[in-house]
């Protein structure tokens, strides 16, 4: 039986607009990964390391707690 999983959010998206439109590339270069990750993590295809969930944090001079929001699953 597999294990019910976590719902990782982000403000990802928000945060962007939030800072002069920031675009996907420019986050991607900042943090040092591809375009296509920021694009995955926005979406919530993806959950970022530990590390580059910090690293997004930073960019955005904004607490963790800020950018991404964890729900446990229900038991």
């Amino acid at each position: 039986m597999a294990k019910p999983k976590g719902k990782l959010e982000n403000n990802i998206r928000r945060l962007r607009f939030d800072n002069d439109e920031m675009s996907q590339k420019a986050l991607a270069e900042a943090v040092g990964v591809s375009r296509q990750t920021i694009v995955a993590i926005e979406a919530a295809k993806y959950s970022p390391s530990l590390e580059l969930a910090f690293l997004i944090a930073n960019a955005f001079e904004t607490p963790l707690e800020q950018v991404f929001s964890y729900t446990p699953p229900k038991k």
